[in-house]
């Protein structure tokens, strides 16, 4: 699966306003939750539940916060950047710019672990990490997102 297969363009969000975990959490719900017909508030719920098993921040500047939700019929996924960075309790201690915020129905662990190894690997590329940081608009994050997977293939 390609990460735009599950990336609705209205799901990315440029300029994340949020200065702390749960706020990052509380944005970056609002599109998904609005195309999948879920509660933000359940959602943030599932995904802060998820933080305290451990973080999902994983250094280098990204966090890839993830949740399972009983009753989604397929993954969807989130794109969230922020300018300032955010303390998101990295493996590495450094704030984080670049947010992946993936949502998976309660019965799909292997497409769930696919689709966070797929994200894992691209944003090793720090060429296509700087492109995401500077890109201006969310058509030129999606266009980033797509040009790198064409690549892949």
């Amino acid at each position: 699966m390609k990460i735009l297969d599950a990336l609705p363009r209205e799901a990315i969000i440029v300029d994340l306003k949020a200065i702390d975990k749960k706020g990052v959490l509380e944005e970056l719900v609002v599109p998904i939750a609005k195309i999948a017909g879920i509660e933000r508030e359940e959602l943030v719920k599932v995904l802060m539940e998820r933080e305290r098993l451990g973080s999902t921040g994983i250094g280098e500047g990204i966090g890839i916060p993830h949740g399972k939700i009983r009753g989604l019929e397929s993954l969807i996924l989130g794109f969230g950047r922020s300018q300032k960075g955010v303390d998101f309790d990295s493996m590495d201690g450094m704030p984080a710019h670049i947010f992946f915020l993936l949502i998976t129905p309660e019965n799909s662990t292997g497409l769930h672990l696919k689709l966070l190894a797929r994200i894992s690997r691209i944003l090793k590329n720090d060429p296509f990490k700087e492109k995401l940081l500077h890109a201006t608009s969310r058509d030129e994050i999606y266009s980033i997102i797509k040009e790198e997977e064409e690549e892949e293939e």
